[in-house]
């Protein structure tokens, strides 16, 4: 699979090092397989006055021993997955994790659930109208 990541540096092989805790997903290295999402993605750089690169990078899925998670929706077992991930709470680790990352609407909904202005019911009801963008991330 092809994968692509934009950053201000040209990156030969993904690391964690640069990668923050507390994110969606953890800890990982965010890719996706949708060309025009990572060079979106690159504008807010542009915008700063930096530089923009799109990395590409090919995946083998085929590796059998590594564990893979798909969340296809944004739905109770991804905002329970993001919450533990974000809150640094025990959670399933994966080797490879692809599904929809809080973009700035989603986000929005998540940040009132994790303030508690959102039940969990309320943050899903809002979720479920939400289409997924598709990031992999690998850890």
């Amino acid at each position: 699979m092809i994968l692509y990541h934009t950053s201000t540096v040209e990156i030969h092989h993904p690391d964690l090092l640069h990668s923050r805790p507390r994110l969606d997903f953890g800890k990982v290295f965010f890719l996706t397989p949708i060309c025009e999402q990572a060079e979106r993605y690159g504008e807010r750089f542009i915008r700063r006055g930096e530089k923009a690169i799109l990395n590409i990078f090919l995946l083998d899925e085929t590796r059998a021993e590594c564990s893979h998670k798909i969340f296809t929706a944004y739905d109770g077992e991804w905002l329970d997955f993001v919450t533990a991930c974000r809150k640094e709470l025990p959670h399933e680790n994966y080797d490879i994790i692809e599904g929809g990352i809080a973009d700035d609407q989603v986000f929005d909904t998540v940040d009132l659930y994790f303030s508690g202005v959102y039940t969990r019911e309320q943050a899903l009801a809002q979720l479920q109208y939400k289409k997924p963008n598709h990031q992999v991330c690998i850890t």
